[in-house]
């Protein structure tokens, strides 16, 4: 299961490493939204939560399916900029169609539903599509939606005002704590790709980010299996000091790919039980398993949307549901008609970090 990045004679020089500030910005605010996911994160997102306005507090939770359970395309810059500024105005530069359907994509929750054409600003079907698919998330989500097709530059100048007053509430602070450590990373790898080129580069990124054997292509070990290609416009990656364990690739149709993966060490293993282990193991010993613990991990999903993102049964995901939960890898809850099933952290994070490290990737 991988993503693959078709580089086929892109110079190394089109491979860009760069710092962004909203990307971080942006994994920060995925932090402050899933701090299961960052343990060692928790002492700061609790501080920053206890000092937050609570009106910011309020507006971050509204729009918080921008980068929740996976990231909006807009929010991880392929050309980064110095300043936030800089790349919100960027971001400011984009259409309503494909902001909108960025956006709609991490609302409704499923790494197969892109919405692209026709656009659910022109066409009913796509709306209501669209707001079916939200619906079913919670009714957040289908606020959040309802609003965004309604009068979508609202929304947009809401959330732009909203990423900046998060740089006075805590980012400012936080940004000027790393920026030096993320510099060092960034002297290394341009360092590497100039001495040793993109395979030497990319192995100092992540063990799970590889050159192909034939030099045509990035592989990106991850729970999913996708591809698309940087010809014409390069690469970029973007390291993160928040944002371990996570390693987010944008890869959607017109996007130019992006890298963003952490810097920050890795937290040790705890030692686990044996017989747990053999019980949750055997539980994860099938592939359409661990592919519905991948789109788990990104949040909360019914039997329905398991089976549409994995063009499953429904039978047939309950059943693999059904032995996940016999292991205690998963939780339940009940939202009027839907029962949503989401990832157990805590007893994932007993099995291993590097499983769940894959599992988040």
């Amino acid at each position: 299961m991988t993503l693959r990045i078709d580089i086929t004679g892109l110079p190394a020089e089109r491979l860009r490493f760069a710092a962004s500030p909203l990307a971080e910005l942006t994994a920060m605010l995925h932090v402050l939204a899933e701090p299961g996911h960052h343990p060692r994160l928790a002492g700061w997102a609790g501080d920053v939560w206890s000092r937050m306005p609570p009106e910011l507090a309020e507006r971050l939770r509204e729009a918080e399916f921008l980068w929740r359970s996976s990231r909006a395309d807009f929010l991880v810059p392929a050309r980064p900029r110095p300043t936030l500024a800089e790349e919100l105005d960027d971001v400011d530069r984009i259409d309503d169609e494909t902001y909108v359907s960025a956006a709609l994509t991490t609302t409704c929750g499923s790494n197969r539903v892109h919405f692209a054409a026709p656009s659910p600003l022109a066409d009913p079907a796509a709306r209501e599509r669209a707001l079916d698919l939200a619906q079913a998330r919670g009714a957040l989500q289908e606020a959040f939606a309802e609003r965004l097709l309604a009068d979508p530059a609202a929304v947009r100048a809401r959330v732009r005002d909203s990423l900046e007053q998060c740089a006075e509430a805590f980012f400012d602070a936080a940004w000027r704590g790393v920026a030096v450590h993320l510099a060092t990373d960034l002297r290394l790898k341009n360092d590497l790709l100039k001495r040793q080129g993109v395979r030497g580069a990319l192995a100092s990124v992540s063990g799970a980010v590889t050159l192909s054997p034939e030099g045509d292509s990035i592989v990106v070990d991850k729970l999913q299996d996708n591809a698309t290609s940087a010809h014409g416009t390069g690469v970029t990656f973007i390291p993160s000091h928040f944002g371990r364990p996570h390693l987010v690739v944008i890869h959607a149709p017109g996007w130019r790919p992006v890298v963003q993966y952490p810097v920050a060490e890795p937290s040790p293993s705890e030692p686990v039980p044996l017989e747990t282990v053999a019980l949750r193991l055997e539980a994860l010993a099938h592939p359409v398993r661990l592919r519905l613990l991948r789109t788990l991990a990104r949040g909360p999903h019914t039997t329905g949307e398991l089976a549409h993102a994995w063009e499953l049964t429904p039978p047939e995901v309950s059943r693999h549901l059904a032995v996940l939960r016999r292991a205690g890898l998963l939780e339940t809850q009940r939202h009027g008609r839907y029962v949503h099933y989401t990832l157990n952290l805590a007893e994932m994070t007993t099995l291993g970090t590097d499983l769940l490290e894959a599992v988040l990737r």
